[in-house]
């Protein structure tokens, strides 16, 4: 079975090299259970020719459906400059907060207290998570099928640092995108209440699972607004009110 998912594995990476929309994986390939979704991460990981650079996750669905995938260092960005795969030939982001690791965070049975990783967490930023889906959209996948494929991560927009106490307490924030004359406004709500809250979870469930954090590593924990869709070449400003604002450009990887 192994064999399989490593098959599962390196397909779903190439599409991702290609930013391809395609169809299910083959009937054998598919997971079944969240331990075969996770292998098959797992899998994606040792292939890929670049470390982990972050993390995304929510509080789990139920006990068999977390929301967790990693995100490879060469997917994630900073700068005036964003470049992504159009997803229905259209940008679409998720503004969310970033978590930056300033200490890691090792494979451990016991897991962390709340207070060790509130440690090990050195910086909290604006950030946008790049969406797009590598199935297609009449594809019929399945969630273990999209958990494997990381959950619709294509990658990752750092922006300026927030204060951490700010960030900590950030239940709410009203977030604008404009683009020109296209002004979108949010009042934004983070769906676990708290954005730190999800980290917890994550750090104690994946290293029980053998799973190792590094410093340096960027941990985005869900959206505000969900699914925000922009144009490409066009200056782009993102408003946290109350936090801060920049300014980005997001062209398309071809």
């Amino acid at each position: 079975m192994t064999n399989v998912f490593q098959q599962a594995a390196s397909e779903l990476l190439s599409r991702r090299v290609a930013g391809t929309k395609a169809p299910r994986l083959n009937e054998l390939q598919r997971p079944n259970t969240l331990d075969d979704a996770l292998q098959i991460q797992s899998s994606m990981i040792d292939m890929h020719s670049d470390e982990v650079g972050g993390w995304k996750c929510l509080l789990p669905l139920s006990d068999n459906q977390f929301i967790v995938a990693p995100i490879f260092s060469n997917s994630v960005q900073q700068g005036e400059i964003c470049e992504l795969f159009a997803d229905n030939n259209t940008v679409r982001v998720e503004p969310e907060i970033a978590f930056v690791l300033s200490k890691s965070l090792p494979a451990n049975p016991d897991g962390y207290s709340e207070e060790q990783i509130n440690d090990a967490i050195g910086s909290c930023h604006m950030a946008l998570e790049l969406m797009q889906s590598r199935y297609a959209d009449d594809s019929g996948a399945e969630f273990y099928e999209k958990l494997a494929d990381c959950l619709v991560n294509q990658g990752l927009f750092i922006g300026p640092e927030i204060a951490r106490e700010q960030a900590f307490d950030a239940t709410t924030i009203q977030i604008t995108v404009s683009q020109e004359d296209n002004v979108q406004t949010f009042a934004g709500e983070h769906p676990n209440k708290l954005a730190q809250t999800p980290i917890y979870w994550l750090i104690n469930a994946m290293t029980r699972r053998g799973i190792d954090f590094q410093a340096g590593e960027a941990i985005i924990t869900g959206s505000y607004c969900g699914i925000v869709e922009v144009d490409f070449d066009t200056p782009t400003t993102i408003d946290y009110e109350g936090l801060g604002e920049y300014q980005v450009v997001f062209k398309e990887k071809n």
